[in-house]
């Protein structure tokens, strides 16, 4: 499953909703994403499942790219 993971780069500052950054990563739950994460210095906020309708959304971004861990 592809999930969208909203993260502050620096996770000594309050987050701040303008410096919310995004990356896609490939996983099995949550759990395994913060798994994957957690040699990374960021501040995750939110991870998202994304599947179906909104997955073919998120696809047509230019942005999109899945993390390879």
């Amino acid at each position: 499953m592809i999930f969208k993971v909203f993260y502050q780069e620096n996770p000594e500052e309050v987050p701040v909703r303008e410096k919310t950054k995004t990356l896609y990563i490939e996983a099995e739950s949550e759990r395994d994403v913060r798994r994957k994460l957690q040699d990374r210095n960021i501040n995750i906020e939110y991870i998202q499942p994304l599947e179906g309708a909104h997955l073919e959304y998120e696809k047509q971004n230019a942005d999109f790219k899945v993390l390879e861990i």
